[in-house]
């Protein structure tokens, strides 16, 4: 049976900085010579949702696009500006893209009250949940089922000093999804991975399903900060454990990639951030 291999990006924040622009770079020269297989990317793509920097974006990562092995989700970032999300689904919220071995269901948790900056919080109701089931539903079998959205489905560590402020007066742009617990408990047994990105802070939990096998909900953190990404390797639809993280450069890697939980936890452990952490984006 041939494992497959899927790398996870997310809030690359091109246009930031030239710091920024090399490490995405480095992070495609990377995944072209490891052979990975395919690469997701959950939003945040763009910094200020500029088309200018969508073009670098796309100049970026070129071969991979090209290629056909790279798939996108937009952000709240991607919403300012120009608004290059509706470059990435088209106005679509719920999408299918099908790639040997995987079964990708693509979701637009951005909203037009994305267009400010200081309303980067997500938005999902009960119609997208039903229509990620029915997404799902699709999957042929061996396919490993991944559904893809920018914003976090579970409550996480608060990093900023903007986002503690928020949330000591209430603002909504720090929190999770308000219905991630209901999307989460109707993915289980359905799918096998949510992947998302929006905090910067590397995040993974695994909820047990009695249904079938775990459901694995990971948080990429900024791809670009970190100088690298999440590796998961699959065959016949069966995700081999544990994950792997691939470097860009010679910083150690990101240690305890997995934080088993059973049920929603009310507040997951971040995973432990490499040295050069210390350009991360703002959210």
């Amino acid at each position: 049976m041939q494992i497959r291999t899927l790398a996870h990006l997310s809030d690359l924040h091109i246009g930031q900085s030239e710091a920024t622009r090399r490490a995405a770079s480095a992070l495609c020269t990377r995944l072209l010579s490891s052979a990975v297989d395919h690469v997701v990317v959950t939003g945040d793509v763009t910094h200020r949702g500029r088309a200018t920097e969508w073009a670098h974006f796309l100049d970026l990562f070129a071969p991979l696009l090209e290629a056909g092995r790279m798939t996108l989700v937009p952000g709240n970032h991607d919403r300012l500006g120009d608004d290059v999300a509706r470059l990435i689904m088209d106005g679509r919220r719920v999408d299918v893209e099908q790639r040997p071995g995987l079964h990708l269901v693509r979701v637009d948790s951005t909203a037009p009250h994305n267009r400010f900056l200081v309303a980067g919080h997500g938005a999902l109701c009960d119609r997208v949940i039903a229509d990620c089931e029915a997404a799902l539903a699709e999957a042929e079998p061996g396919a490993l089922r991944v559904v893809l959205l920018h914003h976090h489905v579970l409550p996480a560590p608060l990093e900023t000093f903007s986002e503690r402020l928020a949330d000591l007066v209430a603002l909504p742009f720090a929190n999770e999804l308000a219905l991630g617990g209901r999307l989460l408990e109707r993915l289980k047994g359905r799918a096998d991975l949510v992947l998302h990105g929006h905090r910067h802070i590397p995040c993974a939990v695994e909820l047990e399903s009695e249904a079938g096998a775990a459901l694995g909900v990971y948080n990429a953190g900024s791809s670009t900060a970190l100088d690298g990404a999440r590796v998961f390797r699959h065959a016949g639809g069966a995700r081999i454990a544990p994950a792997e993280w691939l470097s860009s450069t010679e910083v150690p890697d990101v240690d305890a990639l997995l934080v088993p939980v059973v049920g929603l936890p009310a507040r997951p452990r971040p995973v432990p951030r490499p040295a050069r952490d210390a350009r991360r984006a703002s959210a």
